[in-house]
């Protein structure tokens, strides 16, 4: 009966082992879908900055040509 009991106490913590291995498995994956939805986010900023700054860019030199034609 002792070798039953054993195994018993050692299927539970060889359970809980594997449990605990799965839900790493999933906090790593979940993890790595915030860091790339974060990456997507820093690009998507960056691009809508420089987009931004490109067309203050324009809008002065446009102000500056109609400065300068007198109007």
């Amino acid at each position: 009966m002792s070798i039953i009991a054993f195994l018993s106490r050692g299927g539970a913590v060889i359970g809980l082992v594997l449990l605990v291995v799965a839900l790493l498995k999933q906090l790593i994956a979940v993890v790595g879908v915030l860091l790339a939805v974060l990456k997507l986010a820093i690009i998507v900023v960056f691009v809508a900055v420089m987009v931004m700054i490109a067309l203050a860019i324009y809008r002065e030199h446009c102000r500056r040509k109609d400065a300068a034609a007198g109007l």
